[in-house]
């Protein structure tokens, strides 16, 4: 593959970064990793510039990672856009005492590097080793995606092994995953990092109709970007619903208006928008709470609860979501 020029080290290797790391082990200095699968936008920046604040190095991994998409979903046409990537990367620096940061290397790995016994999309027909979180990962998203967390468990896996980073910062946006992944680090003794070194970010979201940013978004019509915003509107209303001390299935039940409402003015404009999920959350087990919990309930005084959601606009899928109740205790 050629590779763009530019001022940051592209590591292109297992191998490489591996040397990298190793340097930086013996130099003594800390270091941030953000794993992407690319295509960034202000959502990832924020990532690397948190990373850039708290570390010493910051290395980004940009790798498209065919395991944790089904055979019909868009690993295809997933936006690929790494001299942009790049661009941004480069443009991105944090002041820090007397010392200006920067991302310090991308691990750009090929997929024979991460999948070296090959890898398909079928998991029927995989072989070699994989990574699995029992009991954490047919919930929420993987209840849509019944094989997405096993390929991010494995992927994860082994980006970690090859960088092992003092801290790793991940996106709220994707909140099953990130927590799932502080299982694996946990379960798995993970040193490098440990478990109470992986971060979760805050979601970056559109300044105008809160709008969670993701890589997909660019797939989004103009008329349909015009109602995107409204799934986190009806995550909001039912919060408010939440906190108000109704139950979960009123909660739910009142973002589910919200999503029709939204729907019924979309199909006005001839956007086609379809509701896929929304649910609430034991952020500890992911188990979906009884439709009569309420933020009085015993076990919820203490546990945050996720409030998430899908929704569709042709083959475009939006998730988000938005954690209540002791919400520092899983973004920090």
């Amino acid at each position: 593959m050629s590779l763009p020029s530019s001022s940051i080290p592209i590591l292109d290797s297992v191998s490489s970064c591996r040397a990298w790391r190793q340097q930086a082990f013996s130099d003594k200095k800390s270091v941030g990793f953000v794993p992407t699968m690319g295509a960034l936008h202000e959502g990832h920046l924020s990532l690397v510039r948190r990373s850039l604040a708290e570390n010493d190095l910051t290395i980004v991994s940009i790798f498209v990672n065919p395991a944790q998409f089904a055979p019909h979903e868009d690993l295809a046409t997933y936006p690929r856009t790494l001299p942009r990537d790049l661009e941004l990367l480069v443009a991105e620096e944090v002041h820090v005492a007397n010392a200006v940061r920067s991302p310090s290397a991308v691990f750009l790995p090929g997929v024979r590097d991460i999948y070296p016994s090959g890898i398909s999309q079928d998991v029927e027909s995989q072989t070699g080793t994989f990574v699995e979180v029992k009991g954490y990962s047919h919930q929420m998203e993987g209840k849509s995606r019944p094989t997405f967390f096993r390929g991010v468990a494995t992927v994860v896996t082994k980006l970690f092994n090859v960088v092992q980073p003092t801290n790793v910062y991940l996106g709220q946006k994707d909140i099953q995953q990130a927590l799932l992944l502080r299982k694996l680090c946990s379960d798995l003794l993970f040193a490098h990092p440990d478990v109470d070194h992986v971060h979760i970010v805050p979601t970056a979201r559109d300044p105008v109709d809160g709008l969670a940013l993701s890589s997909r978004n660019v797939f989004l019509s103009a008329d349909e970007r015009l109602f995107a915003g409204t799934l986190y509107q009806a995550l909001q209303c039912a919060e408010s619903v939440w906190t108000q001390g109704r139950t979960k299935a009123q909660s739910v039940s009142a973002a589910v208006t919200v999503v029709e409402r939204g729907r019924e003015l979309a199909a006005l404009k001839g956007v086609q928008m379809k509701l896929d999920y929304i649910e609430m959350n034991n952020s500890d087990t992911f188990e979906v709470l009884d439709d009569g919990a309420d933020k009085e309930s015993k076990l919820l005084k203490k546990t945050p609860v996720i409030l998430s959601g899908a929704l569709w606009f042709r083959q475009t899928r939006l998730i988000d979501n938005i954690v209540i109740e002791a919400h520092d205790a899983v973004v920090n």
